[in-house]
């Protein structure tokens, strides 16, 4: 797993401070970003968090990068409905000998992971056949249609490929781009960040807190699962680690900081 943040709102602690600002008193548009200095920033942020006045954190985005993740974490993320996603598309791109996921149970035991290796093969050489037979197919009836081999040849790669993925696994790796304002993204740490979340997702959750505490320190200044801040709602659920869920999280955020200082 691979994950950056190639981007974000200039400023965005600043901006959320403005938005705060405007709010909560009768500043103008013109001199709504005077005075905001980044203990004023900081103040504004606390309040907020403090008031529970989320709406102004939607004004600050942040862009990611993220290659090496399977389809099955794909299919969890795009839950997350307040966001931007764009995917590499398996009906345009051949992935012949396609990469893939493996779990930790199954990295750990042998005898599964040669099991599961051996079929991530075989599905990888499956659908390398089936892509040329459709491919050879689709040639035979364009060509047969009139058009040039050439011009053939690349319609018939998009059509057999496009049918041919349905044989990849969930497995399979996958590369995206995800923006989320800061809102959405504390939501998505309450929810992915918990330990009852799926392994690979809440590693990617913990790798994007990390990014952007170091970008915002403030806005995430609580972000975590539910624990962080106050008491566990898994009820009978609950992984009972509150305490060592902390510790790791508060660990993250002075990183984070410390990242941010040294930028």
């Amino acid at each position: 797993m691979k994950v950056k943040l190639i981007a974000h709102t200039p400023e965005p602690e600043r901006v959320v401070a403005a938005a705060a600002k405007l709010c909560y008193s009768n500043a103008s548009i013109e001199d709504l970003m005077d005075g905001l200095t980044p203990e004023k920033t900081r103040e504004f942020l606390a309040r907020l968090a403090e008031m529970g006045h989320e709406s102004p954190t939607e004004h600050a985005s942040f862009t990611f990068a993220i290659e090496g993740v399977s389809r099955s974490l794909l299919a969890q993320i795009t839950r997350h409905r307040i966001a931007s996603y764009s995917v590499q598309s398996q009906r345009y791109v051949r992935l012949d000998g396609f990469e893939y996921v493996t779990p930790p149970e199954i990295e750990g035991d042998a005898e599964a992971k040669a099991a599961f290796d051996a079929e991530m093969a075989g599905q990888a050489e499956q659908y390398q056949h089936i892509a040329a037979l459709l491919k050879d197919g689709h040639i035979r009836r364009l060509t047969q249609q009139g058009m040039d081999e050439k011009q053939a040849a690349r319609k018939a790669e998009k059509s057999a490929i496009e049918d041919a993925r349905f044989l990849l696994p969930n497995a399979c790796t996958t590369k995206m781009i995800v923006t989320m304002n800061a809102r959405s993204l504390n939501n998505f740490f309450r929810h992915r960040c918990c330990q009852r979340a799926q392994w690979e997702i809440r590693a990617l959750a913990d790798e994007m807190l990390r990014l952007v505490s170091a970008a915002a320190p403030m806005l995430f200044l609580h972000s975590g699962p539910p624990c962080v801040s106050g008491a566990c709602p898994e009820g009978k659920m609950s992984c009972g680690r509150a305490g060592e869920m902390r510790e790791k999280y508060a660990a993250m955020r002075g990183e984070g900081e410390r990242l941010c200082q040294e930028g």
